[in-house]
């Protein structure tokens, strides 16, 4: 069975999950989901990347995205939705919520669990990107297996909440 250690900041789309989960053809795959709760990353690159991709209304919002300990609950949800996404397209699939220190959380999973490779599916971070300070960059020099970025999808309608 392939290992694949999935990095997340929102809950999956029934389109993400169809791309993942077929990225291998029939080899089955089995996921450890790690979500990374949205309010913990940094207000102000968020708005510029709003900005950057023409999500005003988006931009002008971030104040309003759950922070420290009200962020959790939502990632909780969101993680348990892609969980129960995954598992319902076929896959094995757990999952974790990130509290601290993302990259040094997914190295221990991925030595623990023997995993094959990351994805990391995240929407886009221009400014991180820029400067590779983003998930996918930083990971490439810590975790010894092949690290893939996928550009997550938007399906109004089917995500929980996250508020």
């Amino acid at each position: 069975m392939f290992t694949t250690v999935l990095m997340i900041e929102k809950p999956l789309a029934s389109a993400d999950v169809e791309l993942i989960t077929n990225l291998h053809g029939e080899e089955q795959v089995s996921f450890v989901v790690l979500m990374q709760p949205r309010g913990d990353q940094d207000r102000l690159l968020r708005a510029v990347d709003d900005v950057a991709l023409g999500r005003l209304d988006d931009a002008a919002r971030e104040n309003e995205v759950p922070e420290g300990e009200k962020a959790f609950q939502p990632a909780e949800r969101a993680l348990a939705h892609s969980i129960e996404a995954l598992r319902a397209a076929g896959a094995e699939a757990v999952g974790e919520i990130v509290q601290k220190h993302p990259l040094d959380m997914l190295r221990t999973v991925v030595e623990r669990t023997s995993a094959d490779e990351v994805i990391v599916l995240t929407a886009p971070h221009f400014v991180e990107e820029f400067f590779h300070r983003d998930w996918t960059s930083r990971a490439r020099h810590k975790v010894g297996v092949p690290v893939l970025k996928l550009f997550a999808q938007q399906d109004d309608g089917e995500q929980p909440a996250q508020g």
